[in-house]
């Protein structure tokens, strides 16, 4: 053990917390996040994190922090901290829920940091629930359903849970996005759904290598015919995935390379590429 374990920095609003200020956060559904992994003090994607920050609080809350109030909060967490962590950026109105006057004021932030992680290695089964998201294209925190569904899918010995929407379309899973491959092309679930910053990054990556992709419905009857499936989010750029339901897909080692080449191809954001790029 070592005789200094690292600390974890929280931050709010740039500084530090007492537990005065935690309380009114104790009851708040109505708040946004974004989360990301930093190895080295460095961040890829950082530039998806802050505009998913931006959008999110301007459809929320009507206004947004600057990226620069974000960037100091950011980077006080990650020079405070360990090299390598998880860190989590929450919006949130200071006047709390039930209240118009969340409109009027900036938005506060939280930010929490913790040990890192790469996420499970997988390979991984889902269950399948009829459900669509309130307001997917946020990654907002009112998620309860989530948690709910993938306790009922490790009750019926699945792993986690996919969701299908009321057309029969699959659209992603409690925490994840999913990828499929076709042996030749990297295909989409077409669905309202959140567009995660790894997802983001992995099609941009992927159009810089020249491989296909495509956006298209797909129902878990679709899903035996592909050859190797994915779910990825902020930790992993894809655990593999080998049943949807009763469908069961075959792993793809090809595809997780390449995903995970995609992944490495992104560039990292460092504390002086941050500052330049809001400049």
């Amino acid at each position: 053990m070592s005789p200094h374990p690292a600390t974890y920095p929280i931050l709010l609003n740039g500084g530090p917390v007492g537990t005065a200020d935690l309380a009114p956060l104790a009851f708040s559904g109505f708040a946004h996040f974004t989360a990301m992994q930093v190895r080295q003090r460095r961040v890829k994607g950082l530039d998806l994190h802050l505009t998913r920050l931006s959008n999110a609080s301007i459809e929320l809350f009507g206004r947004a922090p600057s990226d620069e109030t974000v960037m100091r909060s950011l980077w006080r967490a990650i020079e405070d901290g360990p090299p390598n962590q998880s860190l989590t950026v929450t919006a949130f109105p200071p006047e709390g829920e039930f209240t118009v006057g969340s409109r009027e004021v900036e938005p506060g932030l939280l930010v929490r940091t913790g040990p890192p992680s790469n996420g499970p290695k997988g390979p991984l089964r889902l269950g399948v629930v009829e459900h669509e998201r309130h307001y997917p294209t946020i990654k907002h925190v009112g998620e309860g359903a989530k948690t709910y569904y993938l306790r009922k899918a490790v009750e019926q010995g699945f792993d986690d849970a996919a969701f299908v929407d009321r057309q029969g379309r699959l659209s992603e899973a409690t925490i994840w996005n999913l990828a499929f491959w076709d042996g030749h092309a990297v295909v989409w679930p077409r669905a309202q759904m959140l567009p995660g910053t790894m997802m983001r990054m992995i099609q941009r990556q992927l159009d810089g290598l020249g491989i296909a992709q495509r956006h298209e419905d797909v129902g878990v009857a679709d899903v035996a015919g592909f050859e190797g499936a994915v779910v990825m989010n902020s930790w992993t750029p894809g655990v593999a995935v080998t049943a949807i339901g009763p469908a069961g897909i075959p792993q793809a080692p090809a595809f997780m390379d390449l995903l995970h080449a995609a992944f490495e191809a992104e560039p990292a954001w460092g504390a002086a590429d941050a500052r330049r790029a809001v400049r």
